[in-house]
């Protein structure tokens, strides 16, 4: 994982608990930011592509749930760990059914909770991994005309050519040559990858 990939940040409104926490991080090479509030935590940057967020739940101002709420609001790919004193497993399951990774309470093992941190942070960087091959595989068919598509529609199904140029009233000759179209502006070099990517593409609800 990059250091790009090792943001942390700490959201607590006990001084000396982020002192401790960021000395932890630090030496076991996080790049740290401490914030003493959600409100300081919205108003800081946020342009890390991955990061994670060791949160603590009752805080002055906002609450710990609504720094995630606003975190899922705004699409950010950060992991969150909380970390309190006043949790209770309700609240944490209500946590974890919202996106969290780990519910922690205070004082916590140092082992575990850097093991928590760097879990989350991998999660986050499967889930961009993930987002990045989708988007790429959304592009490669905005290129395609209606019809190319219609086309590819049917090929990804398995519908042979003489089949695809029945259901559409087009030889077999204009189906062959959308075909090849749909293969060289996808860059797909089967079709076995032509229908990877097709369901790559594919909305999650599709």
């Amino acid at each position: 994982m990059s250091q790009d990939q090792r943001q942390v940040f700490i959201v607590d409104d006990d001084a000396s608990v982020r002192k401790s926490l960021e000395r932890l991080l630090r030496i076991s090479g996080y790049a740290v930011r401490t914030l003493a509030s959600a409100e300081e935590f919205f108003a800081t940057d946020h342009s890390d592509a991955i990061a994670c967020v060791v949160l603590d739940l009752a805080m002055t101002g906002q609450s710990g749930l609504e720094v995630q709420k606003w975190i899922a609001a705004q699409n950010l790919r950060y992991g969150i760990v909380f970390l309190t004193g006043h949790g209770d497993l309700a609240t944490g399951v209500h946590a974890i059914k919202d996106g969290a990774d780990d519910f922690l309470t205070k004082p916590v093992d140092e082992a575990y909770l850097l093991s928590a941190v760097d879990k989350a942070l991998a999660r986050q960087g499967v889930n961009y991994a993930h987002q990045t091959r989708v988007a790429d595989a959304q592009s490669r068919f905005t290129t395609l005309t209606s019809r190319e598509r219609q086309v590819m529609e049917y090929v990804v199904i398995g519908r042979l050519n003489k089949q695809i140029s029945a259901e559409l009233n087009i030889s077999e000759k204009t189906v062959k040559a959308h075909r090849a179209q749909v293969m060289r502006k996808t860059g797909a070099g089967s079709l076995a990858e032509l229908v990877r990517l097709y369901l790559l593409a594919q909305p999650p609800n599709e």
